[in-house]
């Protein structure tokens, strides 16, 4: 009888593949690959394992804080994928989160404690509302929730737009600051790792990927949801009530994503902003649910190795190696995450290859 093969091993052979495509395109370029491993270290650890600087967190709680919104947006779409549901709109969820999130901070007056709640729940709500539109389309006419989504992306970019200019802004691009009772700001976070913009954020996300992994994989909701997603049919024939589950299932992945874009206003700026564009969190998440196995651990995972690629960027320019590189082996993993069954093989037959000798 086959061996079951460990749900871990072909992400982590996409991972160094991925790392290996990075190296070999840089030894091309006429650099050191060791200058891109000694950016990643110092990121991940804040030493400096080549070279004479001293220990420095600043690193590492940045790698932090650029880890916590993709993080949450790969549960949004890893949520959705669960139940068979493609959310290509976790950076239009992310953006109405932000909109809402500013407009509680700056229009409601409650005391320390309660206010940033509010905001989080606010942006959660609003992330939700905006995940609702595509889900009740999908349900009640069969619009294919893609096409919806990626239309609601820029929708979503111009409204925010529109009523972040409406809340007052500073030379049209930010709003005034927060108050303080409605800052996910910590000195004390700041402090420990030497001035970095680590924040507060992180306690809600690890919220978040307890409450996925409890509702996915530890309620009847959650088994219900699931089972629409695996067969629609089979669902209904059982009693399931499928159009009001894929409404529910993009709620769900709206608030993760709507809790991402708090986290990233309320925390890393502490004002609302007007964008020129996309900032390419919802595509971070893509990668992170496809690379973490739909999973919360796996999300958990990905999303800190990504936040590491996107934190040790400009500690790659400092070694003349091109930021590009990181965006480069992000892609690559997730290239060879989608080849997981030509991976499968290669494992396979070079097992096959291993037995064949011990014989």
């Amino acid at each position: 009888m086959r061996k079951e093969r460990s749900p871990i091993v072909v992400p982590l052979a996409a991972v160094l593949l991925g790392f290996a495509t990075g190296a070999l395109i840089i030894m091309i370029t006429g650099k050191s690959p060791l200058g891109m491993v000694q950016a990643m270290v110092r990121t991940l650890t804040g030493l400096d394992i080549f070279g004479q600087a001293k220990y420095n967190p600043y690193y590492i709680g940045e790698f932090l804080l650029q880890s916590m919104p993709i993080i949450l947006t790969g549960l949004s779409i890893a949520f959705a994928f669960r139940t068979g549901l493609f959310n290509i709109g976790a950076e239009g969820q992310l953006m109405i989160g932000s909109l809402a999130a500013a407009a509680v901070a700056l229009l409601v007056q409650a005391p320390p404690g309660v206010h940033v709640v509010l905001c989080l729940l606010g942006a959660m709500a609003a992330g939700a509302l905006w995940g609702a539109i595509p889900g009740y389309l999908k349900a009640r006419f069969n619009v294919h929730e893609v096409v919806v989504t990626i239309m609601l992306n820029y929708t979503a970019l111009h409204f925010s737009n529109w009523a972040m200019l409406q809340l007052g802004t500073v030379d049209r691009v930010k709003t005034p600051d927060f108050p303080a009772s409605a800052s996910l700001k910590s000195e004390f976070l700041s402090a420990i790792t030497n001035g970095a913009r680590l924040n507060w954020g992180i306690v809600p996300v690890a919220l978040a990927l307890l409450l996925f992994w409890f509702i996915i994989d530890k309620t009847t909701f959650g088994f219900s949801l699931r089972a629409v997603g695996f067969n629609k049919d089979a669902a209904r024939y059982a009693g399931m009530k499928v159009e009001r589950n894929v409404v529910l299932s993009m709620v769900i992945a709206g608030a993760f994503a709507g809790l991402a874009g708090a986290v990233i206003t309320l925390g890393t700026f502490n004002f609302g902003r007007v964008l020129s564009y996309m900032e390419g969190y919802g595509m971070d998440g893509i990668a992170v649910a496809l690379v973490g196995g739909n999973t919360a651990p796996g999300v958990l995972l990905s999303g800190l190795l990504f936040g590491m690629l996107k934190a040790a960027q400009p500690l790659m320019q400092t070694r003349q190696i091109p930021r590009e590189i990181a965006g480069i082996i992000q892609s690559s993993i997730v290239l060879f995450v989608a080849m997981r069954l030509g991976i499968e093989a290669v494992l396979d037959s070079l097992k096959r290859k291993r037995e064949a000798r011990g014989k």
